[in-house]
């Protein structure tokens, strides 16, 4: 029996590219179409299996001639599937635009106009590297994938450790692409209730209309459609593990049936009266911040605290120091070996600037960072002019590495030594001038020019905010 094909959505705006595409692509995979962001994401809450690749374009409507929407679509495709592989097609296809693109999550990019051979071979090979990590996550122990010895890394396995065989509800924080559903993974896996079902639910990809028969199940006659009564994830779960990620994106309504079920265990099927007990242990993540949603009173207050009876929050790859060098060595090696294909070294150059870059989308960057590497460079040294032209290093430093804002200390070690390696003549009091002036900038930026505003955020008085200003402007002069 043939091995069904690869599910592909196509998102852009022009309908004689998305035909074309559909058409010649339709041979080698199930292709769907979508002209714009809402359009993709009511498409993908329709299919029963998220697709396994998408081609997006960046100019969407309402802005076609801007890439906000690509950009933002490709946090939500990933936020729907964490394994769908991305490449965009886009005609806004400058360096700036591209490295943010590859930053956020997607695995390529290609500009328009596009040689069809070529696309074709980017998706077979995108697929083909989603296909190894699948393979890899059904083989993995409980905590493969959770690599790394810095201080973060240990505290955050030491916290799981301790929290895994509470009954109480886990909420996990962390940014796009830290790993949050390896955590909770981790934290069935390592439970009494390991042999139990662990159910997955991203709360991202639920429709709203059907968010509740979902979770809780319906009865016959139910609603249009209900022809058989169908059990919820509540239900299927048993005494296992429910994980609800993105938990941030449940409407307000769900979230009060959700808090019924913290609270007491019972819940309803949709069209039934007899009231259910669940007994699953409750794990949600977010990559949002709960308490300023709470705030915008669009995440209940009781529901967070209920939630958060424990909190893990997944540290960012930038905080992990020279944790970035042992991820390279063990995905690199990995992805070589799944693909058979030979492994790629860095020169010395390539290796300073690996370790001071701050992987703005986190483990999941970095691993299609390494991807990209080994399709172009394998049994190759890799110097860093190659390395440069797959990172993201225009929004996150400035016109020269003097500006660029690095919050935490290894990361700020890190970019130091590479300074002073590949710079001459450094002069300390031009590069501490620098940044403060990135930080009284950015403040003033924020708080669109209001000095007693941007004196607050910066931790100073406006007297001084201001006198130092005056300063940054000697010292210019």
């Amino acid at each position: 029996m043939a091995a069904p094909r690869p599910v592909l959505i196509i998102i852009d705006d022009d309908p004689l590219i998305s035909e074309t595409l559909h058409f010649v692509l339709s041979k080698e995979f199930d292709v769907c179409v979508a002209d714009s962001r809402a359009q993709a994401k009511s498409l993908l809450r329709q299919l029963d299996i998220p697709p396994s690749l998408a081609l997006v374009d960046l100019g969407l409507p309402p802005t076609p001639h801007k890439p906000d929407e690509g950009f933002t679509l490709i946090g939500e495709l990933l936020a729907h599937s964490p394994i769908m592989k991305i490449i965009v097609l886009s005609g806004q296809s400058d360096d700036a635009n591209v490295k943010h693109a590859l930053a956020l999550g997607a695995v390529d990019f290609l500009p328009k106009p596009c040689n069809l051979e070529r696309l074709r071979e980017i998706l077979h090979s995108a697929h083909k590297f989603q296909d190894v990590e699948l393979v890899a996550e059904q083989k993995k122990e409980a905590n493969f994938g959770l690599l790394g010895e810095s201080p973060p890394m240990v505290t955050l396995r030491t916290l799981i450790a301790q929290f895994a065989d509470a009954p109480f509800p886990v909420l996990i924080q962390g940014e796009s692409g830290s790993g949050k559903e390896l955590v909770a993974g981790c934290l069935h896996g390592m439970s009494q209730r390991a042999s139990q079902p662990y159910l997955s639910v991203n709360c991202a990809a639920i429709s709203p209309t059907l968010a509740e028969s979902i979770l809780f199940g319906h009865a016959k006659g139910a609603f249009t459609g209900a022809a058989a009564p169908h059990s919820g994830y509540f239900e299927d779960a048993g005494e296992g593990t429910l994980f609800l990620d993105e938990i941030g994106e449940l409407p307000l309504e769900m979230q009060a049936k959700l808090l019924r079920v913290l609270e007491n265990g019972e819940y309803q099927r949709v069209g039934e009266t007899q009231t259910r007990r669940s007994k699953a242990r409750i794990i949600a993540a977010t990559n949002r911040d709960l308490r300023e949603e709470m705030h915008k009173s669009r995440f209940r207050t009781d529901l967070y605290h209920r939630l958060s009876v424990f909190a893990l929050d997944v540290p960012p790859l930038r905080e992990l120091g020279d944790d970035r060098a042992l991820l390279l060595k063990h995905f690199s090696k990995f992805y070589a070996y799944e693909t058979k294909q030979q492994n790629f070294i860095f020169d010395s150059q390539a290796h300073l600037l690996w370790m001071s870059y701050r992987f703005p989308g986190n483990v999941r960057e970095l691993r299609n960072i390494i991807i990209r590497l080994i399709a172009k460079y394998a049994g190759q040294q890799v110097n860093e002019m190659q390395l440069k032209a797959e990172l993201d290093l225009s929004r996150h430093s400035g016109n020269d590495s003097e500006s660029s804002l690095i919050d935490d200390e290894a990361g700020l070690s890190n970019h130091a030594y590479t300074h002073l390696q590949t710079r001459a003549n450094i002069n300390l009091d031009v590069v501490l001038k620098s940044w403060e002036k990135a930080y009284i900038d950015a403040a003033l930026k924020i708080t669109h020019g209001n000095l007693s505003q941007a004196a607050k955020l910066l931790g100073v008085n406006r007297t001084t905010l201001y006198s130092r200003i005056q300063l940054q402007e000697d010292f210019k002069g």
